[in-house]
């Protein structure tokens, strides 16, 4: 069920009335469903069901508190690439062991908190990230859970700035030196080898790349066996994308009949980490068109959200559905709507057919539920927008706008000036 529909022309957000929303907290504002987030948690999860398995959500997508704690509460964990997303974490209520800290730059500190804290294992992603994880750890008297993560050179088909598993690409350590990298983990003070781990990219819509990876990383387990390498976790990554647009990625449950098919005679335990597929298609960016303007048969839009709110047209030149609030337009009109930003990148939709928004209209930005909030700045000394949890016919404010007040916390003037 799609939890952003229309009644009586009025688009919701579950029972929920978006214009309703807007009048009470301003615009823009992101606007997150409860009741898809529990939905997409469960329909991952129960795609597992046949093996032992921990969904570790990465956060990276979406760090709210409250959608964190929306998964927490259905027993998720997480992957986190910071320290500050540990403590994000932590304060949402998650298990410890719970928890993998990816990222290829693990700062000391950092990894001293998560040693502190007591996460599972960090995934390695190179040679001297390793020699210092056991540094630190021997350091500490404590023995550091580590996975490999091996980077095993499968094309994912995705856009190349989100492609993470090929041979040049600045994650993990190549499948020809994992061995070696291995073999000498053993050796090491405060390192407990405990699994392997892989990711090769986001918003794949194909299983056989995470299959042909799989495969690739089972001969390696073997290998590992024969020297009495016995590893307990295999992470599998995430990457699983959504229907944006014409896109026609596999269901959770099929998805999970193939990875199930390639891992069962492993024996080991499973972990994931979705983060779009969870967030995804749950949020929506809602806008007020501000001005239109035509100009040399070029129609402009302009609303209250820039890039700096939704960055993913700008960066990846990445598409959002685009839905009028309230179904009041006279008719639809190639546009390109833009945001208040100066700089010419600022755009969310670039020469589509859209609603023939006027001012004053609210605009919905469809599927901005990953990598919107997540990613967004106070560019040009915007504040970042309201955040808004909707459950059933109830809603609540889960982040508060930032104030002009709030961009300068923490700045001070130089004393010589």
């Amino acid at each position: 069920m799609n939890h952003f529909q229309y009644k009586n022309n009025e688009l919701y957000a579950e029972d929920v009335s978006l214009k309703d929303i807007v009048a009470q907290v301003g615009s823009p504002v992101y606007v997150y469903s409860h009741a898809t987030l529990s939905r997409h948690f469960k329909a991952f999860d129960e795609a597992f069901s046949a093996l032992p398995h921990t969904i570790c959500y990465s956060m990276k997508a979406n760090s709210t508190q409250s959608v964190l704690k929306t998964f927490f509460n259905l027993g998720s964990g997480v992957d986190i690439v910071s320290g500050g997303e540990l403590c994000r974490a932590l304060k949402a209520g998650v298990d410890p062991q719970k928890v993998v800290y990816s990222g290829v730059g693990k700062m000391d500190h950092e990894i001293e908190y998560a040693l502190t804290t007591g996460i599972l294992m960090f995934n390695v992603e190179s040679e001297q990230e390793l020699t210092r994880i056991s540094e630190i750890a021997s350091r500490m008297g404590k023995k550091a859970g580590i996975a490999i993560r091996v980077n095993p050179d499968v094309d994912p088909g995705t856009h190349p700035y989100i492609t993470t598993g090929l041979k040049n690409a600045k994650f993990g350590i190549t499948i020809d030196r994992a061995l070696e990298e291995y073999t000498r983990a053993m050796t090491l003070p405060g390192i407990d080898v405990i699994g392997i781990d892989m990711h090769i990219g986001s918003q794949l819509t194909k299983v056989n790349p995470f299959v042909d990876s799989i495969d690739k990383l089972k001969v390696m387990i073997a290998k590992l066996r024969t020297q009495g390498i016995n590893l307990n976790y295999f992470d599998c990554g995430g990457g699983l994308g959504i229907q944006y647009n014409a896109e026609e990625p596999p269901l959770p449950a099929d998805y999970g009949k193939e990875i199930v098919g390639a891992t069962r005679d492993l024996g080991m335990h499973l972990l994931f980490e979705p983060g779009r597929n969870l967030v995804g298609n749950a949020g929506i960016l809602v806008a007020k068109t501000l001005f239109t303007k035509a100009r040399d048969e070029k129609n402009f839009i302009m609303i209250d959200a820039g890039m700096n709110d939704l960055a993913r047209p700008a960066l990846y030149d990445s598409y959002h559905g685009v839905q009028a609030v309230n179904k009041d337009q006279d008719g639809m009109i190639v546009a390109d709507i833009v945001g208040p930003i100066c700089e010419s990148g600022d755009f969310l939709v670039k020469g589509r057919e859209v609603p023939m928004f006027k001012q004053g209209d609210l605009v919905a930005f469809m599927s901005a539920g990953a990598y919107g909030f997540a990613m967004s700045s106070s560019y040009n000394s915007r504040p970042r927008v309201a955040e808004v949890m909707v459950k059933g016919d109830k809603f609540e404010v889960i982040r508060e706008r930032e104030t002009v007040e709030d961009l300068v916390k923490g700045e001070k003037i130089a004393s010589f000036l």
